[in-house]
């Protein structure tokens, strides 16, 4: 008796250690949090500034009030994201050539290939508006600033950009965000106005 008890239970046992392999469980995939985008909306910054262009209504504009601020250099704040764009205004003159200026663009854009898999240069040309320039869309999980820009009238204006999050990067989870940013600035770059 004592012995048929203990080869059932090793029967058992061995029972509940086989069996079908298709309900073998595995662990979930990694994922990340759903993130909900705003309507797209956009109202028009227009003032004595030197320029005026639409915005999302879902984001903040603010004037950079810094030390070394110059001038018409402001952020527009993505709250709900956590992300800024920073732009910087230069006029063209004197030292401030507009070859000069793309060139540090450039170069600051390059900064981020050590992370980057790989910067798409894109030109941009809104003829009826005179605004010219190109946009550095900076591929890789770990880049800093995954999309920047610079833009110009080619003689007076010109506008330098860069979108930063204020976290580390990890650009696959936040790609939604990043690529409405991108949705964003394009309609800012298709309105922007010189005065």
């Amino acid at each position: 008796m004592k012995n048929s008890l203990v080869l059932l239970i090793v029967v058992l046992m061995f029972g509940a250690c086989g069996g079908n392999q298709s309900d073998t469980e595995y662990p979930k995939p990694r994922g990340y949090f759903r993130i909900d985008l705003p309507e797209k909306e956009y109202q028009w910054f227009d003032t004595t500034w030197p320029f005026a262009f639409k915005y999302p209504v879902y984001a903040e504009m603010q004037p950079v009030k810094t030390p070394d601020a110059e001038p018409y250099w402001f952020n527009i704040i993505y709250p709900q994201f956590h992300g800024m764009l920073s732009f910087s205004y230069k006029k063209i003159e004197g030292e401030n050539t507009l070859y000069k200026l793309s060139e540090e663009a450039r170069e600051f854009a390059n900064k981020h290939i050590i992370k980057a898999n790989e910067i798409i240069e894109r030109r941009v040309d809104v003829f009826e508006n005179n605004v010219h320039g190109v946009i550095y869309e900076i591929e890789g999980t770990n880049t800093a600033s995954p999309y920047q820009f610079f833009l110009s009238d080619s003689t007076t204006h010109f506008i330098r950009a860069a979108l930063y999050f204020n976290h580390l990067p990890n650009n696959d989870s936040i790609s939604p965000i990043i690529q409405r940013v991108k949705e964003d600035m394009d309609t800012l770059i298709s309105t922007l106005r010189w005065h």
